[in-house]
């Protein structure tokens, strides 16, 4: 339903119990299918009282937001262009792709070093690497703050989970990079004893838009719970932390509504709702695991309901449980909820990089398309912007054999697929 948002208290109010959050969130017998059976994993304790509430600083309000185009017709991404392609990276592993308000695409890499490489003329041609952090392991999560324009990335000192959390700074489309020390991520509702999530590995954050907190920063974390191996632990799960100053001040979101869960992402649909979308590592409760799982939020990111497990939609390659970061973006069309999802089909193992299409925010996902027979593992989407030199183009940076590939291509490139005989390609896009 558009524009409906209940009401949901501030994060820094306290909530008697992890039970009774799990009930707000839509997580009752009543939604039969759709719903987890799980209960408050043990791991977790949320004691003591809530911190004092830090005031944000103030921010320039939406109507006076003047560093990005925001959105714009569909025509540009109809375009018919060909395919193209690039390896920007070689060795290490983790992409994030995002697009800076003038229309410099970056890109981000690294395991040992956090390393980036940007194209200010849309993705025709690439400038040389620049390390953001050495070392520094890729935080993902990556976001442009569309407020002023600031792209801003995550690092951690290694692989996790750890304590050591990091976030770089870059005023000039990805140029140069500074690291912020003054930043702090607040448990779920500022308790002193509530877990502080990792920041690896997920695909973009986003800036809020269309609901009831324009301006937002947010992206989707995961909570290991002590561990981070095939299979669990079973309490591991999918968060998100969200920003109201600028990613100075980060609050932490209830969980998805299911654990055994991790690297996920997040769109804006255009009346407000945010999707996220998570990997699946571990089920049981019955659920597909080998299909992302889903979950919407009506508060601007704060709780998460209604658990899905999609249909078409998989989580990885079908010979294994262990799952596989995806790709997921909105593309900038006002009063449009396209999108698009990157993922592998196949039941050998990592390959055959294929892309999914969905006209209707995610209900259906009716057309797909082979981008990359070959290796194929964690990938990354983010969409050109309008009036600048990445317009029209979608781009796609995904791990193949050792390299970081990105490849762009047109909304009319990925319509030229196959359909998957879930919903129809509605007639305002044909």
């Amino acid at each position: 339903m558009k524009n409906q948002f209940p009401f949901i208290p501030h994060p820094s109010i306290a909530v008697a119990s992890f039970t009774l959050l799990l009930m707000q969130s839509g997580l009752s017998e009543e939604k039969g299918k759709e719903t987890s059976a799980y209960q408050a994993p043990p791991k977790i304790i949320r004691e003591g009282e809530p911190a004092e509430e830090v005031k944000p600083p103030t921010r320039r309000p939406l109507q006076e937001w003047a560093v990005s185009p925001g959105e714009g017709l569909l025509a540009p991404f109809l375009e018919p262009r060909k395919l193209e392609s690039n390896a920007l990276f070689e060795g290490g592993r983790f992409p994030n792709v995002i697009v800076a308000a003038d229309g410099t695409v970056v890109a981000t890499w690294g395991r040992e070093k956090y390393r980036t490489r940007r194209s200010p003329d849309g993705g025709s041609t690439w400038e040389d690497e620049v390390i953001a952090a050495d070392p520094g392991f890729h935080g993902g999560g990556a976001l442009v703050d569309e407020i002023t324009g600031d792209l801003i990335v995550f690092v951690e000192a290694h692989h996790p989970p750890t304590e050591d959390r990091r976030l770089y700074r870059s005023r000039d489309a990805g140029k140069t990079w500074e690291r912020e020390d003054a930043f702090v991520i607040h448990p779920l509702h500022r308790r002193k004893d509530g877990v502080i999530p990792s920041l690896h590995m997920d695909e973009n954050g986003i800036t809020l838009r269309h609901g009831p907190r324009p301006g937002r920063l947010i992206r989707t974390t995961s909570n290991y719970m002590g561990g981070n191996v095939s299979g669990g632990p079973a309490d591991a799960f999918v968060n998100a932390i969200f920003s109201d100053d600028g990613g100075v001040t980060w609050d932490t979101s209830t969980p998805f509504p299911a654990f055994g869960t991790n690297e996920a992402a997040v769109v804006e649909l255009s009346d407000g709702r945010i999707l996220l979308m998570a990997r699946r590592h571990l089920a049981t409760d019955g659920l597909d695991h080998t299909r992302k799982h889903l979950a919407w939020s009506y508060d601007a990111g704060q709780t998460w309901r209604d658990l899905r497990v999609s249909g078409i939609l998989p989580d990885g390659n079908s010979n294994s449980r262990y799952g596989l970061m995806h790709g997921l973006v909105r593309l900038p069309v006002v009063d449009r909820d396209i999108l698009v999802f990157s993922n592998v089909e196949s039941d050998k193992g990592r390959e055959r990089g294929t892309l999914w299409a969905s006209f209707d925010g995610g209900e259906t996902w009716p057309i797909k398309r082979l981008i990359e027979p070959g290796p194929f593992a964690y990938s990354s989407l983010a969409a050109g912007r309008p009036g600048t030199p990445s317009e029209a183009w979608i781009y796609l940076l995904y791990e193949h054999d050792k390299e970081g590939v990105l490849k762009r291509f047109t909304l009319d490139w990925l319509l030229q697929g196959a359909s998957t005989d879930d919903g129809t390609v509605p007639e305002w896009v044909e």
